[in-house]
C-alpha cells in the first residue's frame, strides 16, 4: 500500500512515511552494512565478520529490512553449501553519498563531540 500522507517540510507528522523509513535505514547497522556492500556482493558470514559486535539476529533483521525497502538485493548462490550474496541495489547506491558524508563528519568531529560530552558530564554529573 502506498502512503498518501503528505509531509510538509519541517513538520514530521505521526503519519509521515519518512519516519518509518528513517527508522529502517538510518541506524548504525544499516549504515555499516551499506558501507561494506559498497565493495560489491558479500556473503552473510563475511558481513558478520566485518561488522564487529553485530549479533546474528541483528544482522539478519537489518538485512531483511534493507531488502524490503529496496536498498539491497539478496541472491541465493548455487554452491556447496548453498550461499546467499547481498549487494546494493541502484536505489541503495543513492544512499551512499549522504552516509559517506555523515561518516566523514563523525570522523572529523569526534574529538569535539567527546570534549562536549566530557564538559556536559562535568556540569551534570556522569551517568
Amino acid at each position: 500500500m502506498l502512503h498518501e500522507t503528505p509531509c510538509a517540510g519541517s513538520h514530521f507528522s505521526v503519519d509521515c512515511p519518512s519516519r518509518l523509513l528513517f527508522d529502517q535505514v538510518a541506524d548504525k547497522w544499516s549504515m555499516m552494512i551499506m558501507t561494506v556492500l559498497n565493495g560489491g556482493g558479500t556473503r552473510f558470514n563475511d558481513l558478520k565478520r566485518r561488522l564487529e559486535g553485530v549479533s546474528q539476529k541483528s544482522l539478519s533483521m537489518t538485512l531483511k529490512r534493507l531488502e524490503r525497502n529496496g536498498i539491497i538485493a539478496r541472491t541465493v548462490v548455487a554452491s556447496t553449501p548453498p550461499g546467499v550474496l547481498y549487494e546494493l541495489t541502484p536505489l541503495g547506491l543513492t544512499l551512499l553519498p549522504p552516509f559517506q558524508a555523515i561518516y566523514r563528519w563523525a570522523n572529523d568531529n569526534m574529538h569535539a563531540v567527546e570534549a562536549a560530552r566530557l564538559a556536559y558530564d562535568g556540569n551534570h554529573g556522569a551517568n
